[in-house]
């Protein structure tokens, strides 16, 4: 075994994670507790949200110290925000020859001791991720599910464990496999579902062609007769397929969506008191309850994988579509993910939703809003959005600026930059976005309002959220939240405020 295996085994092997807040390490942190590993870790004493799944484990995160990595530690798994040549952890692991790995190639190492499968897409990772472990968890199957988020039908989790009463047979694991820097090429996929490709991370892929190699090159990972999933309705997954398809014409192709042909084919239907009705040509009429023709897709990536792994596993998958159905209605999404994070009433007792997003792409921003416009179709919609990375922002300033058309009112805050990034170089502001949606605002109809700091944007969308409804709106306000920043706490002071 070399120092990027780890055993089959893991009960009483002994792991340090360096940086074990993030979301990603949090939930592999709780895969290899649930394999019967030893953990222990280190982050800022900032307190996240993850801190709460740590409790739940018995784990106390502990300040940043070369005593931290004892001599009785097996592995140590750090985090990409730091450096074995700065972080006093990882310059003791490297003292002692500790075997080391990256969070992305821990998670590679991990999918090698079981029957894998990766959910890759510049879009819907986690929802889709979320999605299909909920529906794995009706299934008589061994399943361990990671996603990138914390999943509310996986009690609050980032993760999800089904064993079989037996606890025989193949052991299936679905995580999130990330595009940046290529991280997921380390991931061994059996089955791999692709949601989207688009121009992404201007930072490390420059064009398009870039990134779309980057999933060329992790489908042909795919083993012979593996299976990419793909959507049908997204040109650039489409595309994608197609040059891995003249590579590799041994892999099984599968397409789902609305211009799908075959059993995932999608019909959409109606939404009525908070559910979407559809149909997947293999399994007729589904509901979901969480908004966007987006998210039916991604329940549908999920019930194709599912069908699929059963398939694997020797079962008759028509048995269990009563039971796929189900865990679609179950799903309510994740942490971020069109969560809704409170529910006020203002001084004129018009209703307030309170929903935040992490939706940080302007394909995300314009399919989630349409989402949101369809779903809460007698609300007044106001979005507070706070575009992420300089480098994105200017590449995709116009799709950005044009991205906002389903709401009435658009919030926008400076940009969110990367440590990776130089901002006094940078050629856009938060303002510059802000003159730009202005222009495509006369032909929207809606208001743009540029607020740079979060309190001043909390006391404008106050301001708006005081004032009575008109009849155009009978049901209230939908405040949103959205980006990858920290904007959340505009919603977080609007709701303290009332």
């Amino acid at each position: 075994m070399n120092n990027k295996d780890l055993p089959v085994d893991l009960n009483g092997v002994k792991f340090h994670f360096v940086g074990i807040k993030g979301t990603g390490m949090v939930a592999l942190v709780e895969i290899l507790n649930a394999r019967g590993a030893i953990i222990s870790g280190s982050d800022v004493s900032e307190r996240f949200y993850t801190d709460e799944v740590l409790e739940k484990l018995g784990i106390k995160p502990l300040e940043f110290s070369e005593k931290n990595v004892t001599s009785d530690i097996d592995f140590v798994i750090y985090s990409s925000a730091y450096s074995p040549e700065k972080n006093p952890d990882l310059i003791s692991a490297v003292k002692q020859n500790k075997p080391m790995m990256l969070y992305s190639e821990a998670l590679g190492a991990f999918s090698k001791t079981a029957y894998s499968c990766g959910i890759c897409g510049v879009h819907g990772k986690t929802t889709t991720t979320g999605l299909t472990g909920t529906l794995l968890k009706e299934l008589p199957l061994n399943t361990q599910i990671l996603a990138g988020s914390i999943i509310s039908s996986f009690g609050n989790s980032c993760t999800s464990t089904n064993k079989k009463e037996d606890s025989s047979g193949v052991n299936y694991f679905v995580a999130e496999t990330c595009e940046y820097q290529r991280h997921f090429m380390a991931f061994n996929p059996q089955k791999i579902i692709l949601t989207s490709v688009e121009s992404d991370h201007q930072d490390y892929y420059p064009t398009f062609a870039d990134i779309q190699n980057a999933f060329v090159d992790y489908i042909c990972k795919l083993p012979k007769y593996g299976t990419l999933i793909y959507c049908a309705d997204d040109k650039g997954a489409v595309e994608t397929a197609e040059i891995a398809k003249s590579k590799r014409s041994d892999i099984k192709y599968v397409q789902y969506g609305e211009n799908a042909v075959g059993d995932y084919k999608v019909t959409l239907g109606s939404v009525e008191n908070g559910r979407q009705h559809f149909n997947i040509a293999v399994a007729g009429e589904c509901c979901l309850c969480v908004p966007g023709a987006h998210n039916v897709k991604n329940a549908a990536a999920a019930f194709a994988l599912c069908v699929e792994i059963m398939k694997e596993d020797g079962l008759n998958a028509s048995d269990y579509f009563k039971n796929l159905k189900e865990g679609l209605e179950k799903f309510s999404g994740g942490k971020r993910r069109s969560e809704i994070v409170g529910r006020k009433k203002n001084s004129n007792g018009d209703e307030i939703i309170f929903i935040d997003d992490y939706g940080h792409h302007p394909t995300a921003i314009k399919t989630t809003l349409k989402g949101y416009r369809d779903f809460y179709s007698h609300h007044k919609i106001i979005v507070d959005f706070m575009s992420h990375t300089y480098t994105r922002t200017a590449a995709l300033l116009d799709e950005f600026a044009s991205s906002f058309e389903s709401a009435d009112v658009v919030i926008l805050n400076k940009i969110y930059g990367s440590a990776r990034e130089d901002a006094s170089a940078a050629n856009v502001t938060g303002k510059t976005l802000a003159d730009k949606a202005l222009e495509y605002s006369k032909k929207y109809g809606n208001k743009v309002i540029y607020a740079e700091e979060f309190e001043e944007a909390a006391e404008k969308a106050f301001e708006i959220l005081s004032e009575k409804c008109d009849s155009k709106y009978s049901d209230g306000y939908l405040f949103v939240t959205m980006g990858a920043g920290d904007n959340w706490k505009v919603g977080k002071k609007i709701i303290e405020k009332l």
